[in-house]
């Protein structure tokens, strides 16, 4: 006798967007959602990489659509939720995970590294929030669960790592954005989550261009070991899955060892 376990679609019938989508926590958020029965939009620049997520989703019998956006572009977003509104209505689960992670001493003065990761994790979370904020009240005043997922990081509290200023800088802006966005949606029926991983193995960790920073992190995750992308989407779908009336404002996931 086979047996299904009820979980594995207890978000079936809603409409989610997740950024981020080609790689890391963006990836395992998206391919999680899917398996527990989301009709899942992949956002993401690498539309090569996009595709081949979205057809790891179809070929395990899930619902996946492809499109590429950049969240640091105005229109790019917008396009792209006009794109997911015709194929799957109007979304209500929207999980930002694109984020960029730069490190540098701040006398570098490497103001293009600033600017990209304010771009990406901050002003690009804006965008998508803004894209989506009508579908999800309207999705909450219909009686329906709607969430805004932000994936965050615990740099947003910790200063123990120095050269990392502005990127935690971006993710303490990220929490306090939640947390501020709660009060405008949450009265609404909208719940929001900030989700706040520690160290992580994803792609973020190829981003530096410092040797010696680089080396720092790499020593890090051999003396601590990180989260796998898909522990930190197994938190992402089981917020989303509560009952509605139930929002798990702050979620902060480390490694055992991590302290």
């Amino acid at each position: 006798m086979s047996y299904e376990n009820p979980l594995h679609r207890d978000l079936a019938g809603r409409a989610a967007v997740v950024t981020g989508a080609a790689s890391g926590i963006g990836e395992a958020v998206a391919v999680l959602l899917a398996a527990r029965g989301a009709r899942v939009a992949l956002l993401a620049r690498r539309g090569e990489r996009l595709e081949a997520v979205a057809g790891k989703i179809r070929a395990d019998g899930g619902d996946a659509l492809a499109v590429v956006a950049d969240v640091t572009d105005d229109t790019s977003v917008a396009r792209a939720a006009e794109r997911i509104r015709a194929a799957y209505g109007p979304a209500d689960l929207v999980v930002n995970s694109a984020g960029v992670m730069l490190a540098n001493p701040v006398d570098d003065g490497r103001i293009d590294e600033w600017q990209r990761m304010i771009d990406t994790n901050v002003t690009g979370v804006l965008r998508v929030v803004r894209a989506f904020t009508g579908d999800l009240v309207a999705a909450a005043a219909d009686g329906r669960a709607a969430d805004l997922v932000n994936v965050s990081s615990v740099a947003a509290h910790l200063s123990a790592f120095p050269h990392y200023a502005v990127y935690a800088a971006t993710k303490a802006a990220l929490t306090h954005l939640s947390q501020c966005l709660r009060t405008e949606f949450g009265p609404r029926g909208v719940r929001v989550t900030n989700v706040e991983p520690g160290l992580t193995d994803t792609e973020l960790r190829t981003h530096l261009d410092n040797p010696e920073l680089a080396g720092q992190l790499e020593g890090l995750f051999e003396a601590v070991g990180g989260l796998s992308p898909e522990e930190v989407a197994d938190v992402v779908a089981y917020v989303a899955s509560r009952p509605r009336r139930v929002n798990l404002r702050q979620v902060v996931v480390l490694p055992t060892a991590q302290v």
